[in-house]
């Protein structure tokens, strides 16, 4: 059977009707009587030349037939209405949502907006703040994921590789590790637990110490709080130097001693179905050029050797 001859109505009945087994509803899914998906259904099966359905007393129960045939017929409207509606979004061109966390949007994206506007004046881009993962599968999205993945579904690229550090005031004025009892260390909930970030204990650990040398706790739910604690002196915290660095550049927090950590992966993620998206590849563009003149910014102040405030 060739493209020309498909009996497409026919084998469009056929699958809400073997998908749902039942000729009523797959009648109402497709707007039309269940004497009209009957008679389809037997119109294919008159062209194939083999039974689709037992029929009984209100229900129908596919044949072998109707199960081999079936899987092919659900993954390809599938993959139709996936492609259609990616080709509609992308009609629908000039708006790009950008998912990341509340920490990540106030700290790192934020200050750089500017440079965005500028660059791309026609794109209306919108800004999904949350710890809660946004579905790329439903519109032209992009997320900066925080993890090591693997993003199922997903083509996902590494911006940056992250790095912890004890950071604080220069108002504290911590000169060493005893200086720890005298301040609170800051906290905050990771909305993920399972993620594997450094944590208070595996600093301590790194200098030969443990969680009892440290002063109380100030726990915050929120990653920015804790940033913004720690800027007012409030206690000392071990943050993303990544979401961290123009502070450390202001001379407001500072890493006064202690070891680095590595931490997670900044991964730029997209839904498959909107490869070649061209607003989703320019915000996309831009996202890599700013990881990137940060990486080679870190780099030349990593040349010139330490700072002195």
């Amino acid at each position: 059977m060739n493209r020309r001859t498909l009996p497409l109505s026919q084998l469009r009945a056929f699958e809400a009707a073997a998908r749902h087994r039942s000729f009523k509803q797959a009648a109402e899914e497709l707007a039309v009587t269940p004497a009209a998906i009957s008679h389809q259904v037997r119109e294919l099966e008159a062209l194939l030349g083999v039974a689709l359905f037992e029929r009984r007393i209100r229900q129908v129960v596919p044949t072998a037939a109707a199960e081999h045939l079936f899987p092919v017929l659900r993954r390809g409207f599938d993959s139709f209405a996936e492609t259609l509606e990616a080709l509609r979004e992308q009609g629908n061109s000039g708006s790009v949502t950008l998912s990341c966390t509340p920490a990540f949007a106030s700290q790192w994206l934020l200050p750089r907006l500017a440079d965005f506007n500028a660059r791309h004046p026609d794109i209306d881009l919108r800004i999904n703040a949350s710890e809660v993962p946004l579905d790329l599968s439903r519109s032209a999205s992009l997320a900066i994921r925080y993890g090591m993945g693997p993003y199922l579904g997903h083509e996902a690229e590494v911006l940056a590789e992250d790095t912890f550090a004890l950071v604080a005031s220069p108002r504290l004025a911590l000169a060493g590790y005893g200086d720890l009892q005298t301040v609170r260390h800051i906290v905050f909930d990771w909305y993920s637990s399972s993620l594997g970030l450094p944590s208070w204990q595996h600093w301590c650990q790194a200098v030969g110490g443990t969680t009892a040398d440290l002063g109380a706790s100030l726990t915050f739910s929120d990653e920015s709080h804790a940033i913004q604690a720690a800027i007012a002196g409030q206690g000392v915290a071990l943050l993303s130097l990544t979401l961290v660095k123009a502070e450390l550049e202001r001379g407001v927090l500072q890493v006064p001693f202690g070891p680095r950590l590595p931490g997670l992966r900044y991964q730029l993620v997209r839904h498959r179905r909107f490869a070649g998206h061209a607003e989703l590849e320019q915000v996309a563009a831009w996202l890599r050029g700013a990881f990137a003149g940060m990486a080679s910014e870190q780099s030349d102040a990593a040349k010139r050797g330490p700072a002195h405030h």
